[in-house]
């Protein structure tokens, strides 16, 4: 009896030993993330309005965030210090784990009106780089549609003043988007990505 126990606890070690750099690594990504969920969410799935989801982020936008908060190109209040406690393989190790992610959409009151309008300035504006109605992240354009109201808002508003930079071609468009939509198009298009819900 004594030897067969012996044979099982060296089968199980053994087991273990040739598991432990994937062990290490799920342990070591899941101490990373574990830091975004108190103001991310479980997962990702923000549960509160002034913090985007960044669950099934694309891998690109994610890196690319970092590094802006990180070196204060991206305005913050507290991501700067945050992202600037991780190394860049630690931020790629993280980009890949919330890549895997489900993005889910925020259940919020918008204005149908506003919505509609926004549809359209979104069609002819936006589309070409946030796809699918601001609803998928590739080659980072972020994903739009379901995220908070408040923190469109809040982005939007940092576009503007400058605070944030814009690619070249986001500009013109954006410019282009106000002339034609007038002072409403950005709140009508914010109101649109916040309709999306499902």
């Amino acid at each position: 009896m004594k030897i067969k126990a012996y044979k099982y606890a060296l089968l199980l070690t053994g087991s273990l030993l040739l598991n432990a750099p994937t062990w290490a690594t799920d342990f070591q990504t899941g101490m990373l993330v574990n830091t975004c969920a108190g103001c991310h969410g479980p997962d990702g799935v923000s549960t509160g309005p002034a913090s985007p989801t960044i669950a099934g982020m694309a891998e690109e936008s994610f890196v690319e965030s970092m590094l802006a908060f990180k070196s204060d190109e991206r305005p913050s209040t507290i991501m700067g210090r945050i992202a600037r406690g991780y190394t860049d393989a630690e931020i790629n190790q993280m980009a890949g784990y919330f890549k895997t992610l489900t993005f889910q959409r925020a259940v919020q009151p918008f204005d149908a009106d506003k919505a509609k309008r926004g549809k359209n300035l979104h069609k002819k504006h936006c589309e070409k780089c946030h796809i699918e109605g601001g609803r998928k992240d590739e080659d980072g354009s972020s994903i739009l549609a379901g995220q908070w109201q408040a923190y469109l808002e809040a982005s939007f508003e940092d576009f503007q003043s400058g605070g944030r930079s814009m690619p070249k071609k986001m500009k013109k468009r954006m410019k282009k988007m106000v002339k034609q939509g007038g002072d409403t198009a950005i709140e009508d298009v914010i109101h649109y990505y916040t309709s999306q819900q499902k």
